[in-house]
This record gives C-alpha cells, sequence and structure tokens, in this order.
C-alpha cells in the first residue's frame, strides 16, 4: 500500500521524518523554528521496516517514531548512514527500541515521560471500574433490549470500598493509580516493584492517619517480598512493569492461578506481561473472575477467544488517550529533536518535563534516555 506524505517548511534545512501525524500544533512550531525541513506519514496503517528506510532515504537528519514500530539496528545502522542525528519515540516507554544499539552508532535515542503518568492512571482506574462493576456486559444486556426491569441479582459484581488493592510495578503510573484507587475507593495497598517505594508508603500512612483523625478505619500499606504474594492476597491486581526479559509472561498460567477466583486483574503497561492465551483460559474456567484490558500481546491482534469473553473489557490501547496528554507528547518529541539539532543539553531525569508545555520553555532536550552513555552534556551540569 502506498504511504502517503505531507511536507511543513519545505525551506528547512534539517530534515525530520515523522511516521505518522501527531495532535496538535505547537510540535510543528517547534520543529519549524529549529529551522527543520518535517515531513509526515498520514496513512493510518503503521510503516514496515522498508518503508522506513526508503522514507530515510540518502538523507535524514533526525525521525520521530511510534512505539508500534520496531528500531532495531538494521534501521538505526540505516539511519546512520543518512546522517541522522537523533531518534525520539512517541511514547514513554522504549521497549520497541534498540539502545544499545542505537548508542553504538551514536544517535541518541528520546522519549517523553511525565505526561502520561494521571492520564493512563486514570485509564487504569476506568478498567478496574468497569471490570468490577460489569459495566460493559451491562451496556451490552441494555442495548440488546433485554432490561426487563430491576432484578435482585442482575450482574452482581464486586464491592471495591475496603477490599485489597495489588500493584505490581509502583513507578509513577502505578504509584498514582494505588494513590487514585486507595483515597478513593479507601482500598488496602499491597505492591511490589524491584524498589521499595518510601514515597507511596508514606503518602498511604499519611492518609491512614487523616482517616483515622476522622474516626474512619486506616488504610495500610504492604511492600510484598514478590509478585506471588500480591495475587495471593489482593482482590485487584493492577499490572505496570517495565517489559523486559524478565517481566515478559509474568503472569502465566501458574500465577493465574494463585489469584482469587473472583479477582479483577487490570493492564495497561504492556500486553506481552501477559500471556493472553492463558488469560482467556483462565477466564472461562473462571466466570467470575474478570480483566481490563488497555495492550495486547500482539497488537493490534489478540489470542484467539479473548473478544469473545463477557468477563474482559477491551478497549483499545487508549491509555494516554487525552487530548492535553498525547499534545504533550509531540511536544516533548518534537523538543528532543530540535534540542539535540541545535547542540542543546539535555534536561536531568528527575527535573519537571512539564515545563517545557509552557511559554517559556527550557533551552534543553527534555528525555533523552542514553545520554549517560553518549556522555552528552546535562543543563546546569
Amino acid at each position: 500500500m502506498i504511504k502517503e506524505w505531507i511536507v511543513h517548511n519545505p525551506a528547512g534545512i534539517d530534515r525530520v521524518i515523522v511516521t505518522k501525524e501527531l495532535p496538535g500544533t505547537r510540535w510543528l512550531e517547534i520543529l519549524t523554528a529549529a529551522g527543520c525541513r518535517v515531513e509526515i506519514c498520514t496513512s493510518l496503517n503503521f510503516l514496515s521496516a522498508g518503508e522506513i528506510k526508503a522514507a530515510a532515504g540518502a538523507g535524514c537528519d533526525a525521525v520521530i517514531g511510534q512505539l508500534t514500530e520496531d528500531w532495531n539496528g538494521k534501521i538505526f545502522s540505516v539511519l546512520k548512514a543518512a546522517g541522522c542525528r537523533v531518534y525520539s519515540n512517541y511514547a514513554v516507554g522504549y521497549n520497541n527500541v534498540d539502545i544499545d544499539a542505537a548508542t553504538k552508532l551514536g544517535i541518541p535515542v528520546g522519549n517523553t515521560p511525565g505526561v502520561l503518568t494521571q492520564t493512563t492512571a486514570e485509564m487504569a482506574v476506568s478498567l478496574t471500574c468497569a471490570a468490577a462493576r460489569r459495566v460493559v456486559e451491562a451496556d451490552a444486556y441494555t442495548r440488546a433490549g433485554r432490561f426487563k426491569g430491576w432484578q435482585p441479582a442482575l450482574f452482581l459484581g464486586l464491592l471495591l470500598a475496603g477490599k485489597t488493592l495489588g500493584v505490581i510495578g509502583a513507578g509513577r503510573i502505578g504509584s498514582a493509580y494505588a494513590r487514585m484507587m486507595v483515597e478513593g475507593f479507601k482500598m488496602n495497598l499491597i505492591y511490589y516493584d524491584v524498589h521499595i517505594n518510601e514515597e507511596l508508603e508514606g503518602y498511604i500512612s499519611a492518609y491512614g492517619d487523616f482517616l483515622n483523625s476522622r474516626g474512619e478505619e486506616r488504610v495500610t500499606c504492604i511492600y510484598a517480598g514478590n509478585v506471588e504474594d500480591v495475587l495471593k492476597k489482593a482482590d485487584v491486581v493492577s499490572l505496570h512493569p517495565v517489559l523486559n526479559d524478565k517481566t515478559y509472561h509474568l503472569i502465566d498460567s501458574e500465577r493465574l492461578g494463585l489469584m482469587k477466583e473472583n479477582a479483577v486483574l487490570i493492564n495497561a503497561s504492556r500486553g506481552p506481561v501477559i500471556d493472553e492465551a492463558a488469560l482467556v483460559e483462565h477466564c472461562l474456567k473462571y466466570p467470575d473472575f474478570r480483566v481490563g484490558l488497555d495492550v495486547y500481546e500482539n497488537e493490534p491482534c489478540m489470542k484467539p477467544g479473548l473478544d469473545k469473553l463477557d468477563n474482559a473489557v477491551l478497549v483499545p490501547h487508549i491509555g494516554s488517550a487525552t487530548e492535553w496528554t498525547r499534545q504533550g507528547m509531540a511536544v516533548l518529541a518534537a523538543s528532543n529533536v530540535a534540542g539535540i539539532l541545535k547542540n542543546y543539553p539535555v534536561w536531568k531525569n528527575n527535573q519537571n518535563v512539564a515545563l517545557f508545555l509552557g511559554d517559556d520553555p527550557p533551552k534543553a532536550a527534555p528525555s533523552i534516555v542514553n545520554a549517560v552513555e553518549l556522555n552528552l552534556p546535562f543543563l546546569d551540569s
């Protein structure tokens, strides 16, 4: 299929390839102000490796790509030969990018952290409520004209208040989700991460003190020593780990078997964290078990039977899909490219990247994941 391209600022000096149209206009203004010629693929279909290489051609200074594309060593070699000086992923995650290959070729790799946290956490909360209260099932039932009046046992779901919440991966998004659920439903938290999250624990403890001061029962927070303890004890489990060799199929048939038969499992992180075939089998065996998914093992495909499950809530990878977030991601990706092309230093990764969304952004590349390995200078370092 022929892919169509549009060009912005054709007189620009540095040629930037963008593999998908991005929301908003400010990101384009950033690249135009940096003297870039911006070529954007307008197709809804994903570019193949061959099409990406053809688009780079003999001269390409920078690329903004997607999480759904495989940015491997071969492609980076082609980009390097074409003169590419920076690649930015339009995502906070970058498991689709061969960082080592890019680093060996001297190509900085950017990502877009800091603007997806609340949005993605809110989607995980939405999936939790929808799955626990069987919202999608009830919606389909009502639309089909089957609702004949109130019934005592119609679509009984799981009461969240006072239950135990399990979070696996307590980084920014996992912590935000945990806080929303604990505050909103007064759930007790058990979590697992490779590191103890003292800030999260302190926050839950302070919230428990507040509830106690109001004569209400305290909420608790427990750090589990392993994933298994979370799965055994939690009524709701939400997955927020990074995807790597250790977390691939983290939730398999054996670990699903540890969960309560009426538990709720949520995944708004990365699809391959769950063995999808095992999940289908488990949901069929335990109809009171419920799942909410925003991501899939082999997107956009799903394992056979998943889309037929009544006890599964399925949405099409829209965890970050708010206007503010998606436009902010575009601004950060463009700022990564413009910053490197203009030889700006790199923003320190513990600083607030939201400043790049303001009227007077820092003169820096907001997030370069291999900046240390490439010995790039940091702002004010």
